[in-house]
């Protein structure tokens, strides 16, 4: 469905150092950067950027907006959350762990990245 994903921040450098982070305890390349400044890290799937605001305006975090990380397993979600709170990230929410939904039972791990944006490593339990 998607394409891509960027995310606007103030500090590209402490960005990055988060999301190689974050992203590579998923098992994604660390992000890199292109001529304009940006960093994307590419997947088969899509990529996911992060950029200073081309209007020249502050970065701000979108609110209600959450961007979803898909993990193998709850392992790989909770070291996810990890990286993120020990490269300058902040837990937010519950804390790491599974909920009960109305699609069935799912493993989440919501972060605040540097500048804001809300993050979250997720594990949909396979059904049986």
């Amino acid at each position: 469905m998607f394409t891509h994903v960027m995310v606007g921040a103030k500090d590209i450098e402490a960005s990055k150092t988060f999301y190689d982070a974050v992203l590579g305890a998923i098992g994604v390349p660390a992000g890199q950067f292109d001529p304009k400044g940006r960093v994307f890290y590419r997947t088969k799937t899509g990529a996911f950027g992060i950029t200073k605001p081309i209007d020249g305006n502050e970065a701000c975090h979108a609110n209600g907006g959450t961007i979803g990380f898909a993990c193998m397993g709850p392992e790989q979600a909770k070291a996810f959350h990890d990286a993120g709170v020990a490269n300058g990230g902040k837990s937010i929410e519950d804390p790491p762990g599974w909920r009960q939904g109305a699609a069935g039972r799912i493993y989440l791990a919501y972060l605040r990245d540097p500048a804001g944006n809300k993050i979250c490593a997720a594990h949909r339990e396979p059904k049986a």
